[in-house]
């Protein structure tokens, strides 16, 4: 009888804040680069993230669009729909919400819903489900025949780290507002949103519109890693900028204006 033998993952070794903040800011320059390639050619761009809850995702897109021009990187992330949204096509109220030439748009939660908190919850029926699973891949060709890039990434935890990081937004005041009724009945049914998760996989995963898993269990390496795949997935080009020059300034001459006491002024505390 064969001895099983446990498979030991290696630890990396801990990355430090410099380390962390140094590649961020490469990464950051590099974004800047890439959106500036996209708004130049008119490429659109739609990035979907998807995952466990607490998983990273909401931490990795603020990485993302923080050096970024919001008018030309927008968040979508929709709420519960309305009861027109409800009877409405079910794909309907995101394609509005699609990139123009020059855009990217990245999708925080997106018509996987429906094969998830949906599916899991009973938010949706049967058949809609499965006609969810059938029309998908049918909806994301389209849109990637238009000539739209579609990046899909799933963000991945285990269940003790979910946990973990549940127990923290529920002690800490700051962050008790990322703790959804959806999150809170989440623990309850890991096993469900597995299940949910691989058939969803099964039949959305596809050569065209790849799912990319990110590894979530460390919250910075799992950032630096999603943005430097996202870079990889383009071949831009570094646009050389005209240097800014400032015009002089006109010379200000003599102005009436009006006693400085008559303004309120943010009372000087610090």
């Amino acid at each position: 009888m064969s001895k099983k033998i446990k498979s030991k993952k290696k630890k990396s070794k801990v990355l430090s804040k410099a380390e962390y903040e140094n590649e961020l800011q490469r990464l950051h320059f590099e974004l800047i680069k890439l959106q500036e390639w996209v708004k130049k050619t008119g490429k659109r761009v739609a990035i979907i993230f998807e995952g466990r809850d607490a998983a990273g995702k909401g931490g990795a897109i603020s990485r993302i669009i923080s050096p970024l021009n919001p008018r030309l990187c927008k968040v979508v992330a929709l709420g519960t729909p309305t009861e027109r949204e409800k009877g409405q096509w079910y794909f309907q109220r995101y394609i509005q919400h699609l990139p123009t030439a020059g855009e990217i748009v990245i999708f925080d939660r997106s018509w996987y819903n429906r094969a998830g908190v949906e599916r899991v919850m009973g938010f949706c029926s049967e058949a809609q489900y499965n006609n969810f699973l059938s029309s998908c891949p049918i909806f994301e060709n389209l849109l990637i025949q238009d000539g739209i890039k579609l990046i899909k990434y799933w963000f991945s935890v285990s269940d003790e780290e979910q946990e973990k990081r549940f127990q923290e937004r529920a002690s800490n005041p700051l962050k008790n507002w990322k703790l959804s009724p959806m999150d809170l009945e989440s623990r309850n049914k890991w096993v469900e949103y597995s299940k949910a998760k691989d058939l969803m996989f099964e039949h959305t995963d596809t050569d065209r519109s790849p799912w990319w898993v990110v590894d979530g269990e460390e919250k910075k390496r799992a950032r630096l890693n999603c943005i430097e795949h996202l870079l990889s997935q383009f071949q831009y080009t570094d646009f050389k900028k005209t240097k800014v020059k400032l015009p002089a300034r006109r010379e200000i001459k003599k102005l009436s204006r009006p006693p400085i006491d008559t303004q309120k002024f943010v009372p000087r505390i610090w």
